[in-house]
């Protein structure tokens, strides 16, 4: 099988590109530069040269391939775009799209406080007021795939941690770095569900190989409080940590990412997943990432109030 991984050079699509390559897979990966093609090779990937700007050169790549994933990060509007046009270009061919949501589109504003929600992979939700626009996309690629022209799947992952590489963590490093203190908001109780990366690049794997057409999968392995990560980094980095309240939330982290992840409660259940694709995580503690080199690195940097690097 020839699969293409749309964000091959990104944290999560360099994961899912060295999992199917060493699953004896041939994988390319979209690449824009000669430093973006090392990143695809070292993950065992052939790098093509592409960019979703140039929309028609991405479209004939993928329908040279048996698979496509899609792994990046656009704007809302622009990602539903990209996938309209995929799909269309798939149609009637019978080959797989697998596009990567996320579980911040069932996210529930809480400033910190605990939800007792949690929500299976077709439980109905109440999109999230500030990224629901995804949910539009996510159903045109699961209609795709019910309509039997494309077998088309959607993975929706919670906070991907492993590897130093969690986006949450690293605004907490750059709290202790920048500010000689980690900030968590309100009780800090609220959470995201986690999965570490190269368990949730199995998961494409599996869908790659007895995935259902149209079907959802979570990925989910273990729950850990905003409060209780950001009182391990603080311990860590030999700092102090205190809760904070929404203005001071979005001076350090900026409002995008204060009310995506520091704001919400987000957990997640992968039932049909374990069930459907025999999926078990082998990775179960985030507080093993604690203390990697990486995030240490990240907190010599200053802090960045536009980073969309947390939960998706």
């Amino acid at each position: 099988m020839r699969v293409l991984v749309i964000g091959a050079t990104g944290y999560l699509g360099a994961r899912i590109t060295r999992c199917l390559s060493d699953a004896g897979l041939a994988v390319s990966g979209l690449s824009r530069s000669a430093g973006k093609d090392a990143i695809v090779a070292e993950a065992g990937g052939q790098p093509l040269r592409g960019d979703l700007a140039d929309r028609d050169g991405v479209l004939a790549l993928a329908r040279e391939h048996d698979a496509v994933i899609y792994a990046a990060q656009l704007p809302l509007e622009e990602e539903f775009a990209c996938l309209s046009a995929l799909t269309a270009a798939l149609k009637g061919t019978g080959r797989t799209l697998i596009f990567t949501s996320g579980t911040g589109l069932l996210s529930q504003r809480t400033d910190g406080r605990w939800s007792e929600d949690t929500f299976a992979e077709d439980d109905a939700f109440v999109p999230s007021k500030y990224i629901g626009e995804r949910l539009i996309t996510e159903t045109l690629v699961r209609t795709a795939g019910w309509s039997g022209t494309v077998r088309a799947m959607v993975v929706r992952p919670p906070m991907i941690w492993g590897h130093g590489g969690c986006g949450h963590l690293r605004h907490f490093y750059r709290d202790a770095g920048t500010l000689g203190e980690v900030g968590y908001l309100g009780p800090g109780l609220n959470l995201y569900s986690n999965v570490h990366v190269d368990d949730l690049a199995q998961v494409y794997r599996l869908a790659l190989e007895r995935g259902t057409a149209g079907a959802l999968y979570h990925a989910v392995a273990g729950e850990v409080n905003n409060r209780t990560l950001a009182e391990a980094v603080a311990r860590d980095m030999g700092v102090p940590a205190r809760s904070i309240d929404f203005a001071d939330a979005v001076e350090r982290w900026g409002k995008f990412a204060t009310l995506i992840g520091m704001a919400t409660c987000s957990r997640s259940r992968s039932p049909r997943t374990r069930r459907e694709l025999g999926w078990q995580p082998h990775h179960e503690d985030i507080m093993s990432d604690i203390g990697h080199a990486v995030y240490r690195a990240h907190a010599a940097q200053p802090a960045q109030k536009q980073d969309i690097s947390g939960p998706r």
